[in-house]
């Protein structure tokens, strides 16, 4: 565990020693009354708590910086499954070949959009799906990145 983890138990652990040692009756005399050592439990305590503060404070903004890095880190790892998910293992599609599923796979796709494009065959360039009509340059633009001509 984290040194900042450490710090914030021991601080804690002497005002439980404090609390602890006040009221068990140890340091007290038997003439004293109830309320003597109520008062001098809650004196005990209060001055644990303030030696102790400091340190719970420091532990504190710690640990806020370490939950902070934490949190950035684990976005940056996050980013990166998304950006390898999107970037690796995918294969462009030949217009020239490719099924009708494959092709209804790229995004916006449609069945009759892949049928248009398997009835204009060949291709000779990529930019063919608009130049003959088969897609609109706005729907091309979200596949180009994803297909080939062989």
């Amino acid at each position: 565990m984290s040194f900042c983890f450490w710090r914030f138990v021991r601080a804690w652990c002497v005002i439980v020693v404090s609390i602890g040692s006040a009221g068990c009756g140890l340091f007290q005399s038997d003439s004293k009354t109830d309320e003597e050592r109520a008062q001098k439990t809650r004196d005990e305590v209060a001055k644990a708590t303030e030696r102790a503060k400091p340190e719970l404070q420091k532990a504190g903004r710690e640990l806020k910086e370490a939950a902070k890095t934490a949190a950035e880190q684990a976005h940056a790892a996050a980013e990166g499954v998304k950006e390898g998910w999107e970037r690796g293992g995918r294969r462009s599609i030949d217009l020239n070949s490719a099924s009708e599923s494959e092709l209804m796979d790229l995004p916006g796709v449609t069945r009759r959009d892949a049928r248009k494009i398997i009835a204009a065959r060949p291709y000779s360039s990529r930019h063919d799906l608009v130049e003959k009509g088969v897609l609109s340059e706005e729907r091309y633009s979200e596949i180009r990145d994803r297909i080939s001509v062989k």
